[in-house]
Order: C-alpha cells, then sequence, then structure tokens
C-alpha cells in the first residue's frame, strides 16, 4: 500500500508557552493544562496516556492507559501484572509517558522510574472499579493468546458464576504502578511550526527548566 500523506498540515495558532508565564514547578503547569483539557468539550478521555516502555523483545511500544492518580508526585495506573508491558517494566524501569490533547494543542511527555504499589492501594482501586471491570481482570490473561473471542466471554461467564452474590477479590497478577518523574516536557502548537518547547529537568532535587528548539 502506497499513500501520500504530504499535504496533510495544520498551522497550530490556539496558544503559547513562554517563559514569563510557567511556574517553577512542573507539577503545577501539568495541574493547570490538565484541568484546561479536562474543562474543554472535545477532549475525549483526558486522562489517556500513551505508556512507553522497552521490550522484552529489544523493541520500544507504547500503548494507552489511563491516569488514575497524581499522588506525592508520582503518576499512578493499573494493569495486569503478567502482560507484555508489567513484563517490560520489571526488566527495564525506566518508562515514559505521553498526553495528547489536539484539540489544545499540545502534549507532554514525562520520563521516570516505575515500581509496583503497594497491594493495599491495588485493593482500594479495585473495590471501586464496575463489577464488570473487576471480571475483566479475572477473565483476561493479557498479552497472551486466545483461540476466539467466544473462549474469552466464556472464561468471562465462568468468573460471573464463580463469584455470583460474592464481593470479587483482587486478583493476584493485578495491581498499580506509580511513575516518579524525572523530567517534564511541555510542548504547544505554534504558527511555521516554531512550536514552543519547555522542559523541566530534576536536578540535585530541584527542577529546572529550559526552552528546547521545536
Amino acid at each position: 500500500m502506497q499513500r501520500d500523506l504530504q499535504d496533510l498540515r495544520k498551522n497550530y495558532s490556539k496558544g503559547a508557552l513562554v517563559e514569563d508565564n510557567v511556574p517553577d514547578n512542573p507539577y503545577q503547569l501539568f495541574d493547570i493544562w490538565f484541568t484546561e483539557a479536562k474543562s474543554h468539550m472535545s477532549v475525549d478521555e483526558v486522562n489517556a496516556m500513551s505508556l512507553n516502555t522497552l521490550g522484552i523483545d529489544g523493541f520500544p511500544k507504547s500503548r494507552i492507559v489511563l491516569l488514575k492518580e497524581v499522588s506525592e508526585g508520582k503518576f499512578i495506573f493499573y494493569s495486569n501484572y503478567k502482560s507484555e508491558k508489567a513484563l517490560s517494566m520489571e526488566q527495564h524501569s525506566k518508562v515514559s509517558i505521553h498526553f495528547f490533547w489536539p484539540s489544545l494543542e499540545r502534549q507532554i511527555i514525562i520520563k521516570g522510574d516505575v515500581k509496583k504499589v503497594s497491594k493495599d492501594k491495588s485493593l482500594t482501586y479495585f473495590q471501586t472499579r464496575p463489577r464488570g471491570s473487576q471480571l475483566g481482570a479475572w477473565a483476561s490473561n493479557q498479552s497472551t493468546v486466545v483461540k476466539s473471542r467466544e473462549d474469552l466471554e466464556n472464561q468471562l461467564e465462568n468468573f460471573k458464576d464463580k463469584f455470583q452474590d460474592q464481593d470479587i477479590p483482587l486478583p493476584d497478577n493485578w495491581g498499580g504502578y506509580s511513575i516518579t518523574p524525572v523530567s517534564f516536557e511541555f510542548w504547544q502548537g505554534r504558527p511555521n511550526r516554531l512550536h514552543d518547547r519547555i522542559l523541566y529537568s530534576l536536578i540535585d532535587s530541584n527542577w529546572i527548566y529550559n526552552r528546547l528548539a521545536p
């Protein structure tokens, strides 16, 4: 298949990111941007982020996961502990996450170190999930090959029967991860491809920011 995409282009003009208006702490700017994205009518799933890991096969891979909490400076999401991304993070604990809100012409790239959260914290969150999502965590051996959609749905029905009329326990292979950032890059689209890029780096426990060329 061949497809010429050279004429697909957009002129960015919705905002600016200048040093006079950025806070010293990147978490403050993240909160401002996240709040604005959350209130914007055209942004779906504002907490959707691309999680980028280095796979055990040596290839980088990204996939969309949902940010569920920012607590004590850590970005928290949940997953199956036997999934492909879990195995990747077990081997390579340095990851990045990427937020893209095209209607605001904004991106944020965060690099950091990842580790599992406590079982108690995972349980607390698991108990807030809809029952169907709880059952799905039991039914899906994430990233493994399945024979058919029917087999997967049969697994779900099996666990519906197993846990009928009782609380669904936390699976041993399911829980949270926390990312501790070491850098934040904020990108604001600007005309003529002269985009604004502000990079915050953690140096000796202090956040230092610099402008990057677009």
